[in-house]
């Protein structure tokens, strides 16, 4: 059986300070800027920070930037959500990037609006595009943070939802939270993940 662990333990010196980000969206015009996509979101700010391009590659868009020694590998997978994973796995493998060391972007439903979730673990929810992760990884310990996209409203149609535009007001404060994301990816390369998750969770 396939082991993240065993494939890196003789190169684990030489890849401890290397990470992949990876945000969950859908490619193409349609999906743009919608709450399902806010991982794209994110990417695009934090590489807008680093004056990171993005470069078509293999089964991604592919940019990095390097800060304080650390290296940070970000790509936005060109395989939609449901086969995420395949994505995944090539570059943490043509990288070189541990299993402790890869975070997952992605939306969550079932947080309000802005909400950080940082964790270093945990199973799907009902989200495709972390299913087809666990399944090429063939675990599901690996860091995810989860960005709120949550309404106060019970009855709504979910899919429609998250497949939608920011509304006007969200639009107004997505900007601060997408830079507050890009802090907390930052942290995760330089302070490791326990320390990130105490100081960004619920921020």
């Amino acid at each position: 059986m396939f082991s993240f662990k065993q494939f890196f333990k003789k190169e684990q010196s030489l890849t401890m300070h290397k990470f992949l980000i990876v945000c969950l969206g859908n490619i193409g015009p349609d999906y743009e800027n919608t709450r399902h996509n806010v991982g794209f979101n994110i990417l695009d700010k934090l590489a807008e920070k680093n004056s990171s391009i993005w470069e078509t590659k293999k089964l991604a868009s592919y940019s990095f930037f390097k800060k304080k020694g650390r290296h940070f590998v970000m790509i936005k997978p060109s395989t939609f959500m449901n086969r995420s994973g395949k994505a995944v796995r090539h570059w943490a493998l043509k990288e070189k990037i541990p299993l402790e060391n890869i975070l997952i972007l992605t939306d969550e439903l079932h947080l309000p609006f802005g909400t950080i979730r940082v964790k270093s673990k945990g199973g799907p929810a009902g989200h495709n595009g972390l299913k087809d992760i666990e399944a090429e990884l063939n675990t599901s310990n690996y860091a995810r943070l989860r960005f709120g996209i949550g309404q106060e409203v019970k009855a709504f149609d979910q899919v429609k939802f998250v497949l939608d535009t920011w509304t006007n007001e969200e639009a107004e404060k997505l900007s601060e939270r997408l830079k507050i994301c890009g802090e907390a990816i930052e942290s995760f390369g330089l302070q490791g993940l326990q320390n990130t998750m105490n100081t960004f969770n619920g921020k």
